[in-house]
């Protein structure tokens, strides 16, 4: 518990390693640089392997990215696959790692979960928080939500994760084609980003969506205190764009909302210089 195994690795200025949670899951975790540390939390059948853009903050910040369980190099266990859990598996990195004054970043399901996290904890060893293309609310019948579960109920979200189960690679590439801007993931990154989707198993993987889908925090938005950055695509396929990125910036007393129009649901891998320059600029207010 609150402890971080490290492992030797080649790159200079890199620590990878493992914490083990106190329910004893074992989940990877890389830091790379020093300095005031930021912390990514990756999407839904994603792994930190997508913010490999982000390294280059590295230069001056502490870059810290954890494998979610049930992804990519994290332990796959028959446990633990709600948003509170990954939350608390967050909170237990952090405290392995005796991070302080953290910018917690949250990407897609992401974002949930460090929502969770402010629920849980408010803001301890936190000073900011930065949510990208996330919702806070799949399931929400409001204008602003551009989920395709908008108004719908579990039953949707569990007859979806019963399709995906049957033809998993073709999820798979559909999803990863749909996040992208174009709708169409180039080559080279189609087969990596598949590649680590696979790599979590159909039951983890339809346990935390469906956790995920009924869980609203829309209410929470306005008591958070810490400062908050708003960062969403703008796209014609899978992107929660400009209606949820207004919603959440404007239920949250102190953000700033930026919209990359060069981006779908990943505007940190498709516009990384702009989406990088854009945490660097938030993180010089923070206190």
């Amino acid at each position: 518990m609150d402890h971080f195994e490290a492992v030797e690795t080649k790159e200079e200025g890199h620590v990878a390693g493992w914490v083990t949670t106190t329910d004893s899951a074992r989940l990877w975790v890389e830091v790379r640089g020093k300095g005031r540390p930021i912390l990514l939390v990756h999407g839904w059948t994603m792994s930190s392997r997508f913010w490999r853009r982000q390294h280059a903050l590295a230069g001056e910040y502490q870059v810290v990215t954890v494998d979610l369980r049930g992804h990519g190099k994290s332990q796959s266990i028959l446990r633990g696959y709600t948003i509170p859990r990954y939350a608390r598996d967050v909170r237990e990195v952090i405290r392995a790692l005796d991070l302080k004054r953290v910018l917690l970043a949250g990407w897609s399901l992401g974002g949930p979960v460090v929502l969770d996290y402010w629920q849980q904890f408010g803001a301890d060893r936190l000073s900011g928080i930065a949510l990208v293309e996330a919702t806070p609310y799949p399931l929400a019948d409001a204008p602003w939500n551009t989920h395709r579960y908008r108004g719908l109920g579990p039953d949707a979200v569990h007859s979806d994760m019963i399709a995906m189960a049957e033809d998993r690679a073709g999820f798979g590439r559909r999803f990863v084609d749909a996040m992208f801007l174009s709708g169409e993931a180039p080559a080279h990154a189609l087969r990596w980003m598949c590649d680590e989707h696979m790599l979590v198993e159909n039951n983890a993987a339809a346990a935390i969506y469906e956790d995920y889908a009924v869980r609203d925090y829309t209410s929470l938005l306005p008591a958070i205190t810490l400062p908050v950055l708003a960062v969403y695509g703008r796209s014609r396929h899978m992107c929660f764009g400009p209606s949820t990125g207004r919603y959440v910036a404007g239920s949250i007393p102190d953000s700033r909302f930026v919209i990359l129009e060069r981006s779908g649901h990943m505007p940190f891998y498709e516009e990384p210089d702009t989406f990088n320059e854009e945490l660097k600029r938030f993180l010089d207010r923070l206190s």
